[in-house]
């Protein structure tokens, strides 16, 4: 199914444009105009509406970007913190 394209003047639009966004994340095609004649088409940028998405290609990437301690840590990261405060200036 095609959604309906709907068409807003500018002020409408700049009065609406929240409620627009949320309709164009949804697939709906929304089109400005000035003086009933269409100026500008909102539409979703690619990959929109996808941010929260885990796939592979993420997974293998932050894979490739992990860093790994040359050798385990010898005191946790609180003791350390109480020793760096304590020692002072």
């Amino acid at each position: 199914m095609i959604p309906c394209m709907s068409s807003h003047s500018v002020a409408e639009a700049m009065e609406r444009f929240p409620e627009l966004v949320e309709r164009v994340l949804r697939g709906e095609p929304v089109v400005i105009t000035r003086d009933g004649r269409p100026v500008a088409e909102l539409r979703a940028a690619e990959g929109a509406g996808t941010a929260g998405a885990v796939t592979p290609e993420a997974l293998a990437w932050l894979d490739r970007l992990r860093v790994t301690p040359a050798r385990p840590a010898s005191i946790d990261a609180a003791t350390l913190i109480r020793q760096l405060r304590d020692e002072g200036p």
